[in-house]
This record gives C-alpha cells, sequence and structure tokens, in this order.
C-alpha cells in the first residue's frame, strides 16, 4: 500500500465542502492511519481546486475511534502540530478518509512549543448555526481538552513519534 494515494475529504457539519486533497500513505501503528505529503502538495477549499501548495513536507494521523486528526509539518512552518477537532474519520475505502470539521483546532508552534486552541469562536457560532446536537459538542470539547494536555506535555504520538513518519516523506 506503500504509494497508494489517498484522498483526504473534509466536511463542514451540513455536508458542505470544506478542504481536500490527497496524500501519500505512509502507515498504521498504535496512535492510527499516517499519510504523508512532500512539498509542493496542492490543497483545495470548497469548490476550488487549487488554493495554496505547501511549502513543507507534512504527516497527517488519522487516530483510531478518536475526534480529530493530527497535521504535523517541518520547517519552515511556524506550527509544527495542527490538529483538528472533527467527527471520527471514516475510511470510506483504502482511497479515502472523510470527516466534519467541528471548527476548534489545537496547535503547538514549532518555536518555544507555545500550545493554543483556534476558533473557539467559530465553534459558538456553528454550534448555533449549524445546530450541533450535545453529544457532538461534548465530543468536541473532550477532544479539544485531551489535544490540549497531550500536546503540552508531548504525549506520544505528539513528542517524537511523528518525526519517523515525517521522515518518510520525500
Amino acid at each position: 500500500m506503500r504509494d497508494v494515494e489517498v484522498r483526504v475529504v473534509v466536511r463542514k457539519f451540513d455536508d458542505g465542502l470544506h478542504w481536500h486533497h490527497s496524500m501519500a500513505w505512509l502507515g498504521e501503528d498504535e496512535y492510527g492511519r499516517w499519510l504523508g505529503a512532500p512539498i509542493g502538495t496542492v490543497y483545495g477549499k470548497g469548490g476550488e481546486e487549487h488554493v495554496y501548495s505547501t511549502q513543507e513536507r507534512r504527516v497527517m494521523l488519522f487516530p483510531h475511534d478518536a475526534w480529530w486528526t493530527a497535521l504535523f509539518q517541518d520547517a519552515p512552518a511556524r506550527l509544527d502540530a495542527y490538529c483538528d477537532v472533527t467527527t471520527n474519520p471514516e475510511w470510506l475505502h483504502g482511497g479515502e478518509v472523510t470527516m466534519v470539521d467541528l471548527d476548534l483546532d489545537v496547535c503547538r508552534t514549532r518555536e518555544g512549543g507555545a500550545v493554543f486552541v483556534d476558533d473557539e469562536e467559530e465553534f459558538a457560532r456553528h454550534r448555533l448555526h449549524y445546530g450541533y446536537p450535545p453529544d457532538v459538542v461534548a465530543h468536541a470539547e473532550a477532544a479539544t481538552a485531551w489535544l490540549s494536555h497531550a500536546l503540552r506535555n508531548g504525549t506520544e504520538p505528539f513528542g517524537s513519534r511523528y518525526r519517523a513518519w515525517l521522515d518518510q516523506v520525500g
């Protein structure tokens, strides 16, 4: 499966297309499934096919049975870890993974390792606009709290584990 291309499709709660791009299958471990993207990977947003191209190598982790995904970025990216709070990623088949973005992001800076939660105001707005059910809100808030703690403490795979996967990206 090493050379398999996987389409990553992120939607909003109303099923509208949010981000979409392709990545290469790297493998699977106890933390989940890992995909990689070299410099120049093209990201689309909504109906647009080309919004930007990456300036750094990236890997994404799609954990087993969790309400988040993690993006790890090489330099020159300002953030080394960017975690999206999402519904549990679903693998529709080997070539596509999809999830619903729930707005909240937990990030860690490369320099200094500061951890912060982004888009809390968007989560509050969309919670009302889309009518997030109470269980979705509870999962999103629990994932945000867990990610904040794990990123601050370097809990694996946020310590050094992701670096081995990042080293596999050309």
